[in-house]
């Protein structure tokens, strides 16, 4: 597999960067006049309270650590806009999904994901987490190259100029119960958690990418595989859907006699190096459960509210001992802001009460806590010996102009990120990917793919082709 991700920071010469507001480690608000210095890709210093000297790149806005998004699936950014036929239903929507994940093959993935992960980039994040599960071909029937599909990601990421940790998904049944994989299902799984684990042994890590571990959820991997998962994914990042919907909840207790967090506590799944997505629908044992084992939570409130899934108890869950993280999940948005403000605004809707979160832990739960939930513990924080990641968002848009830096996090969006520093090279520069042009690839690859799905393409219009046929 080749990789287009740039090492050559290695030994390059020192990179100097003036940050007119930056977001440090430790502080509750952003501090201005900051120089940083960068030397083989990392901090080699940061300087606070100085002018800009002459000959450095100078930052305008705020300079804050590379955003994280911690639970990505690549492939559902095919389906922004197009699940909400006659108002839209979690069926309807799962069907659309399921017709996209058929047509999937490792060359039309790699496009689809290199120009997802590209707007991610766009949007601020240099690292994501790629909880994936289409590992074969559509009846199931392995690749001659067993992870071909887990490849096209990587490959992607490096594309696209982030960090990845492709966060390979263990699916074996359809329900709780049991039930075995059906349709396009088949591609999800492997035989048995032997098969898996044979399977993922061969992945192997590179510069940008490191390999981690999921269990799709409660219903798709059976009681006799979860204790074994555990003691075999030991000490790696490990990420699993959690009470994501309450019918799951439901599920678990008829079958097991207990919620998913307990029977995931019970079978040793819990623990420092795991992260619950959604973490949604708990009991007051659940969130006990997550705290004390210091297991993280992400949540991806555009997709939970997009699906229609709930508001979980994001300050609970913190206070309990779980560090928050963020994801874009099925990429309704990519916009790290947007999730970041929707913790404390879903919680206000939620409680009727204001003031949960403070602007430094959304910014914490953005950056920092998501590149370690990632298992990338040395990015996220622009301090010395760090990765030299830099998102730079303008303060001077419709949006952020009069914002006082700290509240950069209620305000902006996505598309005032302006410059992306990863590793310490420039990824986008002025608003502008250095090397894709991501529209244009966005459209080509989900246009291809949209084609190939008789429902999707009949809620695809025809491109217009003048001025008249725009305002028609």
């Amino acid at each position: 597999m080749s990789s287009g991700y740039d090492t050559t920071t290695k030994g390059a010469a020192t990179r100097r960067f003036h940050a007119e507001y930056a977001w440090l480690p430790g502080q509750v608000e952003p501090s201005p006049d900051v120089l940083v210095e960068v030397e083989g890709g990392r901090f080699s210093s940061v300087t606070v309270g100085v002018p800009a000297p002459s000959g450095v790149t100078r930052l305008r806005g705020l300079a804050l650590p590379g955003l994280a998004n911690a639970h990505s699936h690549a492939f559902h950014r095919a389906l922004r806009g197009h699940t909400h036929t006659e108002r839209g239903t979690f069926w309807s929507w799962r069907d659309r999904m399921y017709e996209v994940a058929g047509v999937l093959d490792p060359d039309r993935y790699l496009a689809l994901a290199r120009a997802t992960y590209a707007e991610m980039a766009l949007a601020g994040i240099t690292c994501v987490g790629e909880f994936h599960y289409l590992h074969h071909n559509p009846d199931g029937t392995p690749y001659a190259e067993p992870n071909a599909m887990g490849e096209a990601l990587v490959e992607a990421a490096a594309a696209a100029g982030i960090r990845i940790t492709l966060l390979d998904t263990l699916y074996l049944t359809s329900t709780v119960e049991g039930e075995p994989l059906r349709g396009v299902q088949r591609r999800f799984g492997d035989r048995d958690l032997d098969a898996w684990s044979a399977r993922h042994e061969s992945l192997r890590p590179a510069p940008h990418a490191r390999i981690g571990s999921a269990l799709h959820s409660v219903r798709a991997v059976p009681l006799s595989a979860l204790s074994a998962f555990a003691y075999r994914n030991q000490g790696v990042p490990l990420h699993f859907h959690l009470s994501e919907q309450r019918a799951e909840n439901e599920a678990s207790v008829a079958r097991h006699g207990c919620t998913p967090t307990q029977l995931l506590a019970d079978m040793g799944v819990l623990g420092p190096t795991a992260t619950a997505v959604h973490a949604t629908h708990l009991t007051g044992t659940d969130l006990d459960l997550l705290g004390s084992s210091g297991t993280g939570a992400c949540l991806c409130p555009t997709t939970e509210r997009d699906l229609a899934d709930g508001i979980g108890p994001a300050r609970t869950l913190a206070d309990s001992g779980s560090p928050l993280s963020l994801g874009s999940d099925s990429h309704a948005v990519i916009d790290l802001f947007e999730e970041a403000r929707a913790v404390e605004l879903d919680e206000r809707l939620r409680t009727e009460r204001r003031g949960h979160f403070a602007p430094d832990e959304l910014t914490h739960a953005a950056t920092a806590a998501g590149h370690a939930a990632l298992g990338w513990d040395d990015a996220g924080m622009i301090a010395v010996g760090a990765r030299a990641d830099l998102t730079t968002v303008r303060l001077d848009s419709v949006r952020t102009a009069a914002v006082p830096a700290a509240g950069a996090f209620f305000a902006a969006t996505a598309a005032d990120v302006t410059d992306v520093l990863v590793d310490g090279r420039v990824v986008v520069r002025d608003g502008r990917h250095v090397s894709i042009d991501v529209a244009a690839e966005l459209a080509r690859s989900i246009g291809e793919l949209t084609r190939s799905t008789p429902e999707l393409a009949r809620s695809t219009p025809e491109p217009a082709r003048s001025i008249g046929e725009l305002r028609s």
